[in-house]
C-alpha cells in the first residue's frame, strides 16, 4: 500500500495546481541604488511602435500580426496543463529561510578568476531576495580544493558547515551557490542538514516559474525542469528502495515504479518539445514577415539588470515598456520599433538577460527565444558599467554568445554600450569604440543612434542614393513607403525633385523596374 500511495502522489497523471500565488515574486524598488542590488533582467512577443512619420498604422498592423492566432499553435489550456502537471518539490511552497553556502574554489578549471567570492555571494543573495517570502538567514564562504567530490568540501570544512547549519535557528533551506548539484550530492546534503537543498539551477528555475506569463516561457521552463525532476526522482526512488518499494513491479505492467516515472517524464518531455516546435515555426513566420518589410533588426542583449529595457524605452519612446529593478522580470523576447537620425525605422529586440554559472541545459531550453539573436542585423551589448563585476559579466555574455554559435559577422560588428555612467564620477572608457550612455537620464542616446545607423547601413548592404523623381508620378510616395527618405530638394519649375534615400538593393531594383524601365 505504501508503494501505491507514493505512486498516486508522484505520478503526473493529470494537471496539478502550482503552489505559487499570483504575486510569488516580490518586485524590488524601481529606483536604482548606487549600493548594488542584484543583477538580472528579461522580456513578450508583442510588437509596439511610436508614431512613425508616413507609417502611422505601422505599429498597430505589426502588433496585430504578432498576436494573430495560428491553428497549429498550442492553446492556453494545453500549455497550462503541461506547465502545472509536475512542479519540482520545494518550488513555490511558501516561505523559505535560506542559508547560503558558497564554495570558494582555490584552483583548477572551476576557479573564478574575474570575480570574488564576496561578489558571487552578493549575487546569490539577490537571487534569493527576488522571491516572495524568501529571506537570507545567514551565509558562509568555505574554501574547497575538491569541488567535483560528492560533498564538495573536505571532511573538516564539511563538518564545520554542518554544525553551523544545525546551530542556526529557523533555517528551512540551504542554497549551495554552484551551477548544478548532482543527485547524490543533493541527497547527501539533505540527509546531513535535514532541510531542503537548492543550487543555482533550481533557484533560477523557481524565479522563472514565478515570472512565466506567455506560452513559450511556460513551455521552456517546463522543459528546463525535466533534468531537475529526473534527479529528484533518483533520490526519491533511493529513499523508497530502502523501504523495499522502489524496485517492485507495478500491477501486471512489468515495469518498476522508477521505470514508470521515467517513462511518464519522457512522454511529458516529448509533448513539451512538440509544443515548442510549433511555437518555433510561428516565430520563424513572424521573423520572415519582418524581413519581408526589410526592417533592420537590432538585438539588445546583456547581463541581467544591465538596463536593456530602459534603453529600448528611451530609444523608442514606447510607453508600454515598464523596466523593473528585478531579476528576470519577464522571460520572453519583445520587439519595439524606433527611428534613427536618418528616419530609418529599425526593430529593437529586447532579449532575456544572461547570468553566470548556469548549466547548458537551461540555456538549451531557451534556445527558441535566444535564436532571435542569430537572425539579427546588429547586436548591441549593454553593460552596467557601474557594477563591480562588469568585466566578469562581459566575459559571461560573450561566452554564452559563442556557445550559441552566433555568426562572426554579428560578433565583429557588435556595438558595446556602457550604461549607467550617471552612477560614476567622470567615467572614461578604457575600451575604444564603446558608446557611453545613461539610459535613465537620456545621455549619449544620439551618439548611440548614429553608431547603430552606421552599422546597419554597413551590415544590411543598404545604399545612400540621390534619385531624381517626377512629381507628377507616384515615385516620391513610393520611396516614402519602401525606403528611408532623408531629404527632398524640389524644383518647382520643372515639377521634379532630388530625393536622398537609404534603400536596399532589392527595393532599388523594384524602383528601377517600376519607374525607370530597368
Amino acid at each position: 500500500m505504501k508503494t501505491l500511495r507514493f505512486l498516486h502522489s508522484r505520478l503526473p497523471l493529470g494537471p496539478r495546481s502550482c503552489h505559487r500565488s499570483a504575486a510569488s515574486c516580490r518586485p524590488l524598488p524601481t529606483s536604482r541604488r548606487p549600493g548594488r542590488p542584484s543583477n538580472l533582467q528579461s522580456r513578450t512577443v508583442a510588437l509596439s511602435a511610436p508614431a512613425l512619420s508616413n507609417r502611422d498604422d505601422f505599429g498597430s498592423r505589426l502588433h496585430a500580426e504578432e498576436e494573430e492566432e495560428d491553428g497549429d499553435v498550442p492553446n492556453d489550456r494545453e500549455v497550462e496543463e503541461l506547465f502545472q502537471q509536475q512542479v519540482p518539490a520545494g518550488i513555490g511552497q511558501g516561505q523559505q529561510r535560506v542559508f547560503i553556502v558558497h564554495p570558494d574554489v582555490k584552483w583548477g578549471s572551476r576557479k573564478q578568476y574575474l570575480t570574488t567570492a564576496e561578489l558571487m555571494v552578493a549575487e546569490a543573495e539577490g537571487l534569493v531576495n527576488t522571491l516572495d517570502n524568501w529571506t537570507v538567514v545567514d551565509k558562509i564562504v568555505l574554501s574547497t580544493k575538491t569541488p567535483e567530490k560528492k560533498r564538495i568540501f573536505g571532511k573538516g570544512n564539511f563538518q564545520l558547515l554542518t554544525e553551523k547549519i544545525r546551530q542556526t535557528v529557523g533555517i528551512t533551506a540551504v542554497f549551495v551557490n554552484v551551477d548544478r548539484l548532482s543527485p547524490l550530492s543533493e541527497r547527501e546534503f539533505e540527509e546531513a542538514w535535514g532541510v531542503k537543498v537548492f543550487d543555482r539551477y533550481s533557484v533560477v528555475l523557481h524565479i522563472f516559474r514565478c515570472n512565466a506569463r506567455t506560452k513559450e516561457a511556460k513551455l521552456q521552463i517546463s522543459l528546463a525542469e525535466i533534468p531537475l525532476l529526473r534527479s529528484r526522482l533518483k533520490n526519491e526512488m533511493a529513499d523508497l528502495d530502502q523501504q523495499g518499494g522502489g524496485s517492485r513491479y507495478i500491477g501486471g505492467s512489468g515495469e518498476t515504479l522508477y521505470e514508470v516515472q521515467q517513462r511518464l517524464l519522457k512522454e511529458r518531455e516529448i509533448k513539451i518539445r512538440s509544443a515548442l516546435e510549433r511555437l518555433r515555426k510561428k516565430r520563424h513566420l513572424l521573423r520572415s514577415q519582418r524581413k519581408h518589410r526589410e526592417l533592420p533588426i537590432v538585438s539588445v542583449l546583456g547581463y541581467t539588470n544591465c538596463g536593456k529595457t530602459t534603453l529600448i524605452k528611451a530609444l523608442t519612446g514606447d510607453s508600454g515598456l515598464q523596466p523593473r529593478n528585478q531579476l528576470f522580470a519577464t522571460l520572453d523576447v519583445t520587439v519595439h520599433a524606433g527611428q534613427l537620425p536618418s528616419h530609418m525605422t529599425v526593430l529593437y529586440v529586447d532579449t532575456i538577460g544572461f547570468l553566470s554559472q548556469l548549466p547548458h541545459q537551461l540555456i538549451d531550453s531557451f534556445s527558441a527565444t535566444l535564436e532571435d539573436i542569430t537572425h539579427s542585423d546588429l547586436l548591441v551589448h549593454v553593460r552596467d558599467i557601474s557594477h563591480p563585476e562588469t568585466v566578469n559579466q562581459k566575459a559571461n555574455v560573450l561566452n554564452v554568445l559563442r556557445n550559441l554559435q552566433i555568426p562572426h559577422r554579428l560578433l565583429s560588428s557588435m556595438i558595446e554600450v556602457h550604461n549607467k555612467i550617471d552612477l560614476l564620477d567622470k567615467y572614461e572608457s578604457p575600451e575604444p569604440g564603446a558608446v557611453l550612455i545613461s539610459a535613465l537620464q537620456g545621455r549619449g542616446l544620439d551618439e548611440l543612434k548614429t553608431a547603430v545607423e552606421q552599422q546597419i547601413v554597413k551590415s544590411t548592404g543598404k545604399q545612400i542614393l540621390e534619385l531624381s523623381v517626377n512629381l507628377s508620378t507616384p515615385q516620391l510616395s513610393w520611396l516614402y513607403k519602401e525606403a528611408t527618405v532623408q531629404d527632398v530638394q524640389v524644383n518647382a519649375e520643372e515639377g521634379s525633385a532630388v530625393v536622398k534615400v537609404i534603400i536596399s538593393a532589392a527595393a532599388h531594383g523594384r524602383y528601377r523596374k517600376l519607374f525607370q524601365g530597368g
